[in-house]
C-alpha cells in the first residue's frame, strides 16, 4: 500500500471539496481503524437486509441459527471481494457487498408454484429444524439459487474483461437505469409491509428514529474526548447521527422491545397480535452458536442450475452493472482521483463478476457489487484512501468468522426490521428516480418512456402472479423462464425502458446521454493511481501483446507519455489531441 503525502493523488478541485486523504495516502493507523470500522456500520444495514428477505423464500422464517450463519457467510464474502476490488479491481476506495438487483429476481424464483415452501414450513411449532427434512427443504432451495448466481456471475465476468461494458454503457441511458433502480425498492413493498405490520407501533417507532437521527439531528456533533500531538487531550465533534443514522435508530427500537419483552408488555401468546415484537422470540440462537465459524464453498451442497433462475439473475446483474458504473465515478470524484479510464472500469465490473461467482460458491444466495451508502461516506468524511477500505474488508472478514455476531443480528424483533425496511427501500426507489435528473423531463418523449415503463412494470407481474396458468407454451423450461422474467418488475421496466428510449427518436441531450459521456480528457494524466499493484503494470509495459488485453493499462500509460513528448516540442494543444486520440 502506497503511503504518498496527503492530496499527492488529488486532481484540482476547490478546497472546500479537496479530500483530506486521497486515494494512495494513508490516515493514522488509529484513524484507518474507525473509519473502516464506520464503513462497515454503513453497510452493514443493507448486508443484514438481504438474508432476512431471502429467509421468506428458503422457508427459513424459524431457523434464526441458519439465517445467523447466512449473515456470517455474507460478511465474510463481501470482506474478501472488498479486498479484491481494492487491490487488483477497480482501485477505488469503494465497499463490495450484497445486491439488492438480485434480490427480486431471487424472489421471483423461490415464488415460483414448484419452490413455494410446504405449509408446515409456515408453523414454528411444527418445524424441527435439525431434521433432515427440513434441512433438505430449504438447502435444495439455495443450491438451485447458488447454481443460478453462479451461471449469471460468468455473463459479468465476460462483460468486464472483455471490455464489452464500454459497447453496453453506450446504450443505457438514465431511461434505462431509472425504471430498473426504482422497481428493485418498488417490487419489495410487501415484504415491508408484512414485516412492519407485525407490530405498527414499534415499526413507526423504528421509521421515526431513523428518520430522525438521518435527517433531522446529522449535522449536530457530540462532543468526545480526544488526543493529538498538536492539541494534546481536547474535545473534537462527532457527527455521530449522520455516520450511524440506521444503526441507532435499530439499536433503540431494539432496546424498547427488550424492556417490553421482560416486563411483558407485549403479548407471550403467539397467536396473538404483537407477538413478533418480543426479543425472546428467537429462543435461544445466541447461545445455541459457536463462537467461531467457517463458511467455505459448497457448505450447503453441490449447487444445481436452473435455467429460469439464470435469465432472471442475469437481469439483475445486467441492473447492477449499470449502477457500479456511476458509482466508481462518483467515488472518484469524492475520493480526489481523476475519472476511472476504461481498463479500470472493465477490471471492476469482471471483479465484481468474480465476487458475485465467490458469492454463489460460498452460498450467501445473493452476488455483489458497489455499495452507494459507502460511495456517499467518502463525501461526509473527506477521506478517500483505500487503505481505509482494506481494512474494512479485513473486519467484515473477522466479522464473518465470528458467528454469535450473526446470531446477534437474526434476534431483531420483526416490526423493527420492517421499519428498517421503509427507509432503505423507498431510498433505494428515490436513487433510482434520482438519475432522471441528467434527462431533460420537460419533454413528452421523456415522461412516456419512463411513465409507461414504470406502469407497465407494476401492471403485468402482478397480473401474470394472479393467472400463473396463462403461461402455456408446452416446453416446460421456457414457461419456467418466461414466469420469472415477466413476475421481475425491474426486468419488465428496464426492458421496456431500454427498447423504448433507444428506439423513439431523441438527441442525446434530451436523452441523458451526453452527460453520463462527459468525460475530462485533460484529467486522464495521471491515472497511475488505477495501476495494477506490485509493479505489475511495469512488467506488463514492455509486452506488445498487453495493448490488447481490454483490462491492462498499457495503451492508456503509451498515450500518456506520448502526450508528454509532444507537448514539450508543440505545446497543449497537441497534448490534448494525443490524449483525445487516445480516449477515443
Amino acid at each position: 500500500m502506497e503511503g504518498e503525502t496527503s492530496g499527492s493523488s488529488c486532481v484540482a478541485e476547490e478546497d472546500n471539496n479537496k479530500p483530506t486523504y486521497c486515494v494512495t495516502d494513508v490516515p493514522p493507523w488509529y484513524l484507518c481503524i474507525f473509519l473502516a470500522i464506520q464503513h462497515y456500520l454503513t453497510a452493514f444495514g443493507g448486508m443484514i437486509t438481504i438474508p432476512l428477505i431471502l429467509s421468506d423464500g428458503l422457508c427459513l422464517q424459524h431457523d434464526s441459527l441458519t439465517q445467523s450463519r447466512l449473515i456470517n457467510t455474507i460478511f465474510l464474502v463481501s470482506g474478501m471481494c472488498t479486498i479484491l476490488q481494492v487491490t487488483f479491481g477497480i482501485r477505488l476506495p469503494i465497499l463490495q457487498g450484497g445486491t439488492f438487483a438480485l434480490v427480486t429476481p431471487a424472489m421471483a424464483l423461490l415464488s415460483m408454484p414448484e419452490w413455494k415452501c410446504p405449509a408446515w414450513t409456515q408453523n414454528a411449532t411444527l418445524v424441527n429444524t435439525s431434521s433432515p427434512v427440513f434441512i433438505e427443504v430449504w438447502q435444495t432451495r439455495m443450491r438451485t439459487l447458488q447454481g443460478s448466481i453462479m451461471v449469471a456471475s460468468v455473463l459479468q465476468i465476460l462483460v468486464g474483461f472483455s471490455g464489452l461494458i464500454g459497447f453496453l454503457m453506450c446504450y443505457i441511458g438514465p431511461l434505462t437505469i431509472a425504471p430498473t433502480v426504482s422497481l428493485i425498492g418498488l417490487s419489495l413493498y410487501d415484504s415491508a409491509g408484512v414485516k412492519a405490520g407485525s407490530h405498527w407501533g414499534i415499526s413507526a417507532m423504528t421509521t421515526v428514529l431513523i428518520i430522525l437521527f438521518s435527517q433531522y439531528l446529522r449535522l449536530i456533533p457530540i462532543p468526545v474526548p480526544a488526543y493529538s500531538k498538536a492539541k494534546k487531550l481536547h474535545v473534537s465533534k462527532f457527527y455521530i447521527f449522520q455516520i450511524m443514522p440506521i444503526l441507532l435508530g435499530i439499536a433503540v427500537s431494539w432496546l424498547v422491545c427488550y424492556l417490553l419483552t421482560i416486563y411483558d408488555v407485549l403479548p407471550s401468546d403467539a397467536a396473538q397480535y404483537g407477538h413478533l415484537a418480543r426479543t425472546d422470540v428467537k429462543g435461544n440462537v445466541i447461545g445455541e452458536a459457536s463462537w467461531l465459524t467457517f463458511p467455505y464453498p459448497g457448505q450447503w451442497g453441490i449447487p444445481t442450475v436452473s435455467l429460469a433462475g439464470v435469465f432472471g439473475i442475469m437481469a439483475g446483474v445486467i441492473c447492477s452493472m449499470a449502477e457500479s458504473v456511476g458509482d466508481y465515478h462518483a467515488c472518484a470524484r469524492l475520493s480526489g482521483a481523476p475519472p476511472p479510464p476504461k481498463h479500470a472500469i472493465n477490471r471492476g465490473i469482471g471483479i465484481e463478476g468474480l465476487g458475485s461467482l465467490l458469492a454463489g460458491a460460498f452460498g450467501t444466495g445473493n452476488g455483489t457489487t458497489s455499495f452507494s451508502e459507502n460511495v456517499a461516506a467518502l463525501g461526509i468524511t473527506k477521506v478517500g484512501s483505500r487503505a481505509v477500505l482494506l481494512l474494512s474488508g479485513i473486519f467484515m472478514i473477522l466479522m464473518g468468522m465470528l458467528g454469535k455476531i450473526g446470531a446477534i443480528f437474526t434476534t431483531i424483533p420483526t416490526p423493527v426490521i420492517g421499519g428498517m425496511f421503509l427507509i432503505m427501500f423507498g431510498v433505494i426507489s428515490a436513487a433510482g428516480i434520482s438519475n432522471l435528473q441528467f434527462t431533460d423531463m420537460n419533454s413528452s418523449r421523456n415522461i412516456f418512456v419512463f411513465g409507461f415503463s414504470m406502469f407497465s412494470a407494476l401492471v403485468v407481474p402482478n397480473w401474470i402472479l394472479k393467472n400463473p396458468d396463462f403461461l402455456q407454451t408446452g416446453i416446460k423450461e421456457v414457461d419456467q423462464v418466461l414466469s420469472i422474467l415477466l413476475t421481475t418488475h425491474m426486468f419488465v421496466g428496464g426492458f421496456l425502458g431500454f427498447f423504448l428510449d433507444n428506439t423513439i427518436p431523441g438527441t442525446k441531450r434530451e436523452r441523458g446521454l451526453l452527460t453520463l459521456d462527459k468525460v475530462h480528457l485533460e484529467d486522464t494524466l495521471g491515472t497511475e493511481v488505477y495501476d495494477l499493484p506490485f509493479g505489475i503494470t511495469s512488467c506488463l509495459q514492455s509486452q506488445s501483446w498487453v495493448r490488447y488485453i481490454p483490462f491492462c493499462p498499457w495503451t492508456l500509460h503509451r498515450c500518456q507519455n506520448k502526450s508528454e513528448g509532444i507537448s514539450q516540442k508543440r505545446g497543449s494543444e497537441h497534448s490534448t489531441q494525443v490524449v483525445q486520440e487516445c480516449a477515443l
